[in-house]
């Protein structure tokens, strides 16, 4: 001690304290520089601490599928069955997915928008995520009404649910009443709910508010086919908050029918095939891209406070 400082190593801080702190640092530094400056460094970031939480969203928007599937690979197993949350987008494949239900015991919160599950592997591996609370699916055109059943039997403790769509990604769109009849169904608890620019009708929110009593959100803008009546909705769900249908954008009154087949999201050549492009300094290209971050980040705050903040 010198000078009444206590001076402490860094290197001798709990592994779980380093955790939070290499949390706050880009996917990149975490997986490539940390490790080189002191042995306890990189047993802190080859072990759980830092992998409780998998957030690479901002880093799966700008990579190759392909490294998306192998980067999630290595940081599940690093999570060491902690797993609690999981934050990607763009997973290309069933293998993928079913690897990360085989490490979900403890997970409650996932987030895999645009990933090209199907039906039959969300059947096959639903019970393994029976501790999620929070489940976001947007723009995932490859599942229907059979995943979102399984999902809402499985995942009783289910309170969030995000299923955004984009108004301009029609190529495997289709109705989906059925998709909103399964929700109404098995997801009785559900306390946040998003349909964003989803193929429903009016029937089809009625019955969801009907049959899912401790609904507080309601997100269907852009469900052009939704008339709901202010009177009744004054009289029938007073402790719901209902988002929509009306939005102002180019897409405004806009059916499901008024679109061509031919619109795509999913434009992966157009994509930055490096590993590491978790820079911010491609700004411009991302304003003008189809399928950026604008319609990824309808609502943040899926936690514990089920949080509506506007990004």
């Amino acid at each position: 001690m010198e000078g009444g400082v206590n001076l402490r190593n860094w290197a001798d801080l709990l592994p779980d304290a380093l955790g939070i702190i290499f949390s706050h640092l880009s996917l990149q530094e975490t997986l490539t520089i940390v490790p080189r400056v002191c042995k306890s460094w990189n047993q802190a970031v080859s072990g759980p601490y830092c992998w409780q939480q998998i957030n690479i969203l901002d880093w799966s928007y700008r990579s190759n599928p392909d490294h998306i599937d192998h980067m999630l690979h290595l940081l599940v197993t690093r999570s060491g069955g902690a797993l609690r949350e999981v934050t990607v987008s763009g997973i290309s494949n069933d293998l993928t997915f079913s690897f990360l239900a085989d490490h979900a015991r403890s997970l409650q919160t996932l987030q895999i928008p645009r990933c090209n599950i199907t039906d039959s592997i969300v059947e096959q591996v639903s019970s393994k995520l029976s501790a999620v609370t929070f489940m976001d699916l947007s723009y995932c055109c490859k599942i229907s009404a059979r995943a979102l059943s399984a999902i809402g039997k499985s995942c009783k403790a289910l309170v969030g649910f995000r299923r955004n769509m984009h108004p301009i990604d029609l190529k495997e769109r289709r109705p989906q009443a059925e998709e909103a009849v399964a929700i109404a169904t098995t997801m009785s608890k559900l306390k946040h709910l998003e349909l964003a620019y989803n193929c429903i009708d009016t029937e089809c929110v009625v019955e969801i508010i009907n049959r899912c009593h401790e609904l507080e959100f309601l997100d269907v803008r852009g469900c052009w086919d939704v008339k709901l009546d202010q009177d009744w909705l004054e009289k029938r769900v007073l402790m719901i908050k209902v988002l929509g249908p009306h939005v102002v954008d180019q897409f405004e009154g806009h059916s499901c029918s008024d679109y061509s087949d031919s619109d795509s999201l999913y434009d992966y050549e157009s994509l930055d095939d490096g590993l590491w492009d978790d820079d911010d300094d491609d700004d411009e290209d991302d304003d003008g891209r189809v399928g950026g971050r604008l319609e990824l980040r309808f609502y943040e705050g899926f936690g514990e406070n089920y949080g509506n903040g506007w990004v």
